[in-house]
């Protein structure tokens, strides 16, 4: 099943690893429970639930279980949809299928005929795969499976990775090496890695993948693309998982011969009919197009004098027929505004809520700056409620240290969804708005973009592939919480030994504070080094654009640092309901997380533990770097309960982050020392290198630019 040597196999295998149970008194527990497997369909998605089950309970209690096709025995373990049970099941399952959706699945330990069994099903064939993984994934986690009673739906209808891969191959933010779909051998050459991948992802609910980067190349458009776009449809879909392309703006120029993509304009519409007809007649289950239109250069329906209603619009009407979905992104700052950029997004789209097509949803970052280590949530959400709006968050690590540093991203994810915008009171927290409860939206979705590639382990570093795996699990449920998410996914990843779990479920719980502390602590964001955001450097003032150099953010000077965006500055405050304006206004009330993001700060500013700003500042830095070594002394610890390959991994991987924390702490505040005039407090280390000695440090080999 498993395309490398057994060496590999286990970096390879995800949080599939299925480990053999080493506690004869489990096996015994589980075995007594499944004496036999009924698979009561023969679809190509049960074919696949069977074979999952198969493997995993073998492996896992290290005998084969025998499958039949009745049910007749006991302790059986039945799976099927709704309709292939028979009615005395279905009866006694008749509330239980009232109360999920199209995609949620029951679980549950029954009496058949005086006989227990445990049952897996749902209204269809892939929800019953769901049902097969989480099951699984019960086992994988040593958790008991006696008297089972698990009624699960997800809340989102569309949970979907964004792959920002080009057609040469390369991946832009990509930290795990190439592109994973080879074009060149598509169609008849199907990888291995394409069926694992969807595996992968139908185990923790993705039903869906977007094949191409959002700076669109309107070729994969083409019938010589679109006949391998349907080779990778084929192979997902018993899986669950639809596929979405990127739509250029342009493309009618570009490939269709027009001289306009003018979206009022007959022709161009006709155009987009005709090549979603096209699509659509090779996927009939085609999810959509996604869209980055008039946005750090892309095309889009300003350049003809229409808005963003327009172009989102005409390209519902060409999927609509189909029930094809458009997701257009919110990510807009113009170099024609001299505005705060925070403020861009909400100002362009805000007016136009309500005003979309049904089957339009808005794509918004979970910030109103750009997937920064923290960003207070976007002020969209909420906003705007008379339109879908859908998440986007980042998996793969621009800013959080690439693939060689282990920042655990759902404790990021969380903060954000359990935010509240206060829109409509209390409680109507960034969750609410994302799976339609607060505005009672049908059309709901969560994005992360991917940071998948073609490395052995798919995510180059072994615990990023936790946040792949934590994006899964909030986009099924958005009110997860990240510690039963990492408690989770270390148990299926690695062991069930609580020795190694313990340790190492706080290191993950703590990581992604601890990058905010070695990066930006305090509320300050974008003051990486440029183009490749390769570590520090809050120095950059020469780009082209005001809003692309750090300086714009951090606006240091001899009076302090920070970005004023209270209502005595850019007023961004604004943009949120009145009851989070007025804390995020007030300095007294400011959270200090988010202090540098919305105040100028004088130095001398005494902190809540009653530290100058500049000492308080100086000090995040240096305990980040002290929170580094804390983790690479706990992975050390952890040596004897893992395998030794992924040991040297991580543990490589630990002391880059490490150096790379430091040269976070000491570029950033020898910068900002020329502006406080201030001496670093006692407690941080001095720096060994100068400010100009940072400044020089070229990267021609940061990757995934």
């Amino acid at each position: 099943m498993i395309p490398f040597d057994s060496f590999s196999q286990r970096d390879y295998k995800l949080w599939l690893q299925y480990e053999k149970k080493n506690n004869p008194e489990l096996v015994r527990e589980y075995s007594s429970k499944i004496s036999g497997i009924v698979s009561l369909e023969n679809s190509e998605s049960s074919k696949v639930a069977l074979k999952e089950l198969e493997v995993g309970l073998n492996d896992m209690l290290g005998k084969k279980i025998p499958v039949q096709s009745k049910i007749e025995g006991e302790n059986l373990l039945v799976f099927g949809s709704k309709l292939s049970l028979d009615a005395e099941i279905q009866k006694k399952l008749s509330k239980d299928f009232e109360a999920i959706n199209k995609d949620g699945f029951i679980i549950k330990t029954i009496s058949h005929k005086n006989k227990k069994h445990i049952v897996i099903t749902g209204k269809n064939d892939i929800a019953v795969l769901y049902g097969v993984f989480s099951f699984l994934r019960l086992v994988q986690t040593n958790k008991s499976i006696d008297n089972l009673n698990i009624v699960d739906s997800p809340k989102t209808n569309i949970r979907i990775l964004n792959h920002w891969d080009n057609l040469d191959g390369t991946v832009e933010r990509g930290y795990a090496g190439a592109s994973l779909w080879n074009w060149q051998k598509l169609p008849e050459f199907i990888d291995q890695r394409y069926i694992d991948y969807a595996r992968a992802n139908a185990s923790i609910g993705i039903n869906g993948t977007v094949l191409t980067n959002v700076n669109a190349n309107a070729l994969i458009l083409t019938p010589l693309y679109l006949e391998k776009v349907e080779a990778l449809a084929n192979v997902f879909r018993p899986y669950g998982i639809k596929v979405y392309l990127t739509a250029r703006f342009s493309a009618p120029i570009e490939i269709g011969g027009l001289k306009t993509a003018d979206p009022k304009d007959a022709t161009v519409i006709n155009w987009w009919k005709e090549k979603s007809k096209e699509i659509y007649k090779r996927i009939p289950d085609f999810g959509g197009f996604l869209v980055k239109a008039n946005s750090e250069g892309q095309p889009g329906p300003q350049n003809y004098g229409r808005d963003h209603v327009d172009g989102a619009n005409m390209l519902a009407d060409a999927v609509a027929p189909f029930g094809g979905v458009v997701m257009w992104r919110a990510f807009v700052y113009s170099e024609h505004d001299a505005s705060d950029r925070a403020k861009q997004a909400y100002s362009e789209f805000v007016p136009y809520d309500g005003r979309f097509k049904d089957n339009v949803i808005v794509q918004v970052k979970n910030g109103a700056i750009d997937f920064q280590p923290r960003e207070p949530f976007h002020p969209m959400f909420g906003a705007m409620p008379k339109t879908p709006l859908m998440m986007e968050f980042q998996i793969t690590q621009e800013y959080l240290g690439f693939s060689t540093h282990l920042v655990f991203l759902p404790k990021l994810f969380q903060e954000v969804l359990e935010a509240d915008t206060y829109q409509k009171g209390k409680g109507s927290t960034v969750a609410k708005v994302v799976d339609g409860s607060l505005d009672n939206h049908k059309l709901t979705g969560i994005a992360g973009v991917s940071n998948i590639g073609s490395d052995i382990n798919w995510t180059g570093h072994p615990f990023a592939q936790a946040n792949w795996y934590g994006f899964g699990r909030l986009a099924w449920d958005p009110y997860l919480d990240a510690e039963t998410i990492a408690d989770e996914w270390i148990r299926s990843t690695f062991s069930n030994d609580e020795n190694f779990i313990k340790p190492v479920k706080e290191m993950m719980m703590d990581s992604r504070e601890t990058a905010v502390n070695y990066m930006t602590p305090l509320g300050l964001h974008h003051i990486m080094d440029t183009g490749h955001h390769y570590g520090p450097g809050p120095w950059v003032s020469d780009l082209g654009r005001p809003d692309w150099n750090p300086v714009y953010y951090h606006k240091a000077d001899k009076n302090g640092i920070g970005f004023d965006r209270s209502k005595t500055g850019s007023n961004a405050t604004s943009q949120y309901a009145p009851e989070v304006a007025k804390m995020y206004d007030n300095l007294a009330t400011c959270p200090e997380k988010d202090l540098l993001w919305f105040h100028h700060v004088s130095w001398d500013y005494k902190l809540k533990n009653g530290r100058t700003l500049w000492d308080g500042m100086a000090l995040k830095y240096q305990q980040g770097v002290d929170q580094v070594e804390e983790m690479v002394k706990t992975w050390n610890a952890t040596e004897k309960y893992v395998d030794t390959e992924r040991f040297k991994e991580v543990q490589m991987l630990l002391q880059i982050q490490l150096k790379e924390a430091k040269w976070w702490r000491d570029a950033c505040l020898l910068y900002f020392q020329q502006y406080s005039g201030k001496q670093l407090p006692e407690g941080v280390e001095k720096p060994t290198q100068t400010l100009e000695h940072f400044k020089s440090l070229k990267f021609p080999f940061a990757p995934g630019n």
